[in-house]
């Protein structure tokens, strides 16, 4: 078994793109648009991950973007998709300057949750040990949920 990809149904492409690509920095692998099913299908792959993802078709987050206007709830029903940083500090302090709240802050130097424009929640790690505690993380609360 090797795992492949993940599926989030986007509400704006472009919105999420700008969220998934510029702020969190994904790299679109491949798109693929269908005309007759009206759905246009994004890969993205994290940094770390691009000659796999290249050579192997994984691992990926596919962005399914529907063309006909639906309504998604229950994105928190998904659980949430994870990726390891390098300073969960400096990942944090970027996205937040990016406009993007950190709902769970890195209190303990090793885990943050963010959210995407669709309400998917993202788990960042601390790659190895976690780091010594910081403010302003280590006494920030929580946002809404994550």
């Amino acid at each position: 078994m090797q795992y492949l990809h993940t599926m989030v149904r986007v509400k704006n492409l472009e919105e999420s793109l700008g969220f998934y690509c510029e702020k969190l920095g994904l790299v679109e692998t491949r798109r693929y648009e269908n005309e007759k099913g009206r759905f246009t299908l994004v890969f993205l792959a994290a940094p770390g991950d691009l000659e796999r993802a290249k050579e192997d078709k994984a691992p990926l987050v596919e962005l399914t973007y529907n063309w006909d206007p639906e309504e998604y709830t229950g994105g928190r029903n998904f659980g949430h998709i994870a990726y390891r940083v390098e300073n969960i500090y400096e990942t944090c302090q970027k996205l937040q300057s990016l406009g993007v709240t950190i709902n769970r802050p890195p209190r303990d130097g090793y885990m943050a949750f963010i959210k995407s424009p669709d309400g998917i929640s993202v788990e960042l790690l601390q790659k190895g040990e976690p780091l010594a505690p910081q403010e302003p993380w280590s006494s920030m609360g929580n946002k809404g949920s994550w």
